[in-house]
């Protein structure tokens, strides 16, 4: 139960205010002045304090104060009579929550306290989100420096509670299958399993046998009953990754299985109820694959639910010096040695491109730490390697580096060119570039393309 200390020199205003909490389902504890409500405060445990501005024996900007520095961790929201705004919005640069002008209404009372509450849920969800995440491979993407991606990181923890499908999307390497872990782990299906599929890696022959499963005999080879995706995401969560691949019979096949809640599995009669909550994750504009008629304009919907757009390195560069040292820290860790980036070279690594966004920086990190012994990676360590250039379509001149390396430049170019062209469809790009699907998904992640 939140445990709430109202601190007021005003006994009725005391009791009101009991008798409104206690009817709206808190525990409340109450003090007369500001002394002996600081007392308490520090003794005891409380979630939000209501605390008056002007009271005998220490005032609420005192109290607020001597509060903060003794480590109080409490909301604590002012209340203050007319002509006292002044005071209350200095007891909030302070650190106060709110403030509740007197005289106020019940209603008034009880939504502050409910909105604190949820603020303080919310922050407590992001911290243990971080502190989870920092001791698991995902932690890699989730470095929340810059505002975009704080408000990334705040939808997930509002929508890691509910079963409600998320659409998550942004460009190659923003760390889309990062976040949708973020939000399993956050949720309370974090036991279970998170099951991730990626829809442009599997032929699309198979792509349904590995969604939905198969019985015995369903197709020449199968010799025994096989369960899918879906029925080993059951509790858990499922991540349907590229989304914008799933061929468009799957599509109103996926459909189905939204709504219903039921999968029949390949050569089966009978149908069989599964609970897996559906992450989708796209780097394609899925509005306009419905409008080119690519994408079921039904589906869209029923994905698209709550949307969580991830933004590109290039958006987020207050994010780049702390990803950066986050990285060299885990090498150095794989590598047995200390492995620290200048700031010399963290200034270069802000004025990239990072086409292919974290993953791209992860590997530029990773690539300088392995060709170097020294300590510290400075600007030269990291132009080693294929980085992009930084123009697109920029050409090597004359002398530029090695016939190898200009071949790798040339390579990079043509399958990112190639890319560019069928609007990231990877099937379509490998038939152009004459290369299995398979090549082309090692040089996409050789090049930090994927």
């Amino acid at each position: 139960m939140i445990r709430v200390l109202v601190i007021d020199d005003e006994p009725g205003l005391r009791q009101s205010l009991g008798l409104l909490l206690v009817d709206a389902g808190y525990e409340v504890a109450a003090e007369g002045d500001g002394r002996r409500g600081l007392e308490r405060a520090l003794a005891e445990s409380f979630d939000l304090i209501l605390c008056d501005v002007r009271m005998p024996q220490m005032d609420g900007l005192t109290f607020l104060r001597s509060y903060k520095e003794r480590g109080g961790a409490g909301l604590v929201i002012v209340m203050s009579a007319y002509g006292g705004e002044d005071a209350a919005l200095a007891a909030m640069k302070e650190g106060a929550y709110d403030y509740l002008p007197k005289p106020f209404r019940p209603d008034e009372v009880v939504l502050t306290l409910r909105k604190a509450e949820e603020r303080e849920r919310l922050r407590h969800t992001i911290a243990t989100l971080r502190a989870q995440l920092d001791t698991t491979p995902v932690a890699r993407a989730v470095v929340a420096e810059s505002t975009a991606m704080k408000q990334a990181l705040d939808l997930v923890a509002r929508v890691a509670d509910h079963k409600t499908t998320v659409l998550i999307m942004g460009e190659s390497g923003t760390g889309k299958e990062v976040i949708a872990q973020a939000i399993h782990r956050a949720s309370p299906r974090a036991g279970e399993a998170f099951v991730a599929i990626n829809c442009a890696a599997i032929p699309e022959t198979l792509l349904e046998s590995e969604l939905f499963g198969y019985v015995r005999g369903a197709f020449t080879g199968a010799s025994g009953d096989k369960p899918g995706l879906f029925e080993q995401a059951d509790r858990g969560t499922l991540l349907l990754d590229e989304i914008g691949e799933l061929p468009l019979a799957l599509q109103a096949k996926l459909l189905r299985v939204l709504q219903e809640g039921e999968i029949r599995r390949l050569g089966d009669e009978k149908t069989r109820r599964v609970d897996a909550r559906v992450l989708a994750a796209t780097a394609k504009d899925l509005a306009a694959e419905v409008a080119a008629g690519r994408f079921r304009e039904d589906l869209f919907y029923r994905l698209n639910v709550v949307t969580i757009h991830l933004p590109t390195l290039r958006e987020r560069v207050a994010d780049i010096a702390p990803l950066a040292g986050h990285f060299a820290a885990r090498l150095g860790r794989r590598l047995g040695r200390r492995v620290t980036v200048s700031a010399a070279a963290l200034r270069w690594l802000e004025q990239q491109p990072w086409r292919g966004n974290v993953r791209e920086l992860e590997h530029a990190i990773e690539r300088a730490a392995v060709l170097t012994d020294k300590e510290t990676l400075e600007p030269d360590d990291l132009q080693k390697g294929p980085l992009p250039p930084s123009r697109p379509h920029e050409e090597q001149g004359a002398g530029s580096g090695t016939l190898r390396e200009a071949a790798e430049a040339a390579e990079r170019e043509a399958i990112r060119a190639s890319l560019e062209a069928v609007g990231g469809n990877r099937r379509e790009a490998a038939k152009r570039l004459g290369v299995s699907l398979r090549t082309l998904f090692y040089k996409m992640e050789r090049y930090g393309l994927g």
